[in-house]
């Protein structure tokens, strides 16, 4: 079977079982964090920091994660951009930079955040420990964010589970949901800081810029000018790592609020653990809750069924 091998560090690791997690298979081979197949591909990454693609579109598959290793030497993967080449001084620039939260978890909407962070703004906002999100604990995000929203200019779009499920029914894909998402979060925020204007607006990469704006075909107002896109765009500018936060804290007390109408505490991602909490809710309140508290197409609802006797 031809595959493709890169590699990636443990942080991207997360990220990509993340990405793949209505792809997840329950049995994962030795010395891997786990494996999926989504489309004829089988996606394995392994505690080394490898990620075998195999089967069908391994090479496409692969490519978006940084592509395959080189046959003679191996080196870990970069972050890749596309679209327009970013700044050579993009990290100290005036920035207004967008990343999502919620793609790769079951329970939970969509979450989508764009800040502002001037130049003379980042010492500040580095002091206050602003990182990647996925670095951080619930209380260190949560103690941060309430810090950035006292002062940095702010776009926060929360699509709740009902109407993500009817986004996704009616054919839209994921990618093309996050994108308008995004899309819609930049424009807003260009209207809140007006006359002023960003330097350069650095979108965290999940497709390719022409997927992207492929994506966004029939949407009246597309925002391009200075857009820049990037993989691991957090550790490039503060202003990612900042939206990261505020999106992963909208996150957080949108579960909580959910937790409160199951009536227990609902797991984040999208594992087995997971897969209990949905079978408990459907025995609580019927099949029909699911469009409530999940994104239904997720493999997690038929695992789930099968746990609830459905």
């Amino acid at each position: 079977m031809a595959n493709t091998v890169i590699q990636v560090t443990q942080t991207e690791i997360e990220k990509m079982k993340s990405y793949y997690a209505q792809y997840l298979k329950t049995n994962n081979p030795p010395g891997s964090v786990f494996s999926a197949k989504k489309q004829g591909c089988t996606i394995t990454a392994y505690r080394s920091g490898k990620v075998m693609f195999q089967g069908t579109g391994n090479e496409a598959e692969a490519k978006q994660w940084g592509g395959a290793l080189p046959t003679k030497k191996a080196a870990p993967a970069k972050k890749k951009s596309s679209g327009i080449p970013l700044p050579s001084n993009i990290s100290s620039l005036s920035v207004i930079g967008s990343d999502e939260v919620g793609k790769g978890d079951y329970f939970g909407p969509l979450t989508v955040v764009a800040t502002y962070v001037k130049k003379e703004q980042i010492p500040l906002v580095k002091e206050l420990g602003v990182q990647d999100s996925k670095n951080l604990s619930d209380v260190e995000i949560v103690k941060i964010a309430k810090d950035l929203i006292t002062f940095l200019p702010y776009s926060l779009l929360t699509l709740p589970n009902e109407k993500y499920n009817q986004l996704q029914s009616s054919g839209m894909t994921q990618g093309k949901i996050t994108a308008r998402l995004h899309n819609q979060a930049l424009n807003y925020l260009l209207k809140k800081i007006e006359p002023e204007k960003p330097d350069a607006i650095l979108v965290d990469q999940f497709a390719e810029a022409p997927v992207y704006y492929r994506h966004l075909q029939g949407v009246k107002e597309i925002c391009r000018e200075n857009v820049y896109f990037s993989t691991k765009a957090e550790s490039i500018h503060l202003s990612v790592a900042a939206a990261s936060i505020l999106a992963r804290y909208a996150f957080l007390k949108a579960m909580d609020q959910l937790s409160q109408k199951a009536g227990f505490k609902l797991t984040k991602g999208a594992g087995p653990k997971v897969d209990q909490d949905a079978a408990r809710l459907i025995q609580i309140q019927g099949i029909q809750a699911l469009n409530t508290f999940t994104k239904t197409h997720f493999a997690n609802t038929e695992k789930a069924k099968k746990i609830a006797g459905i």
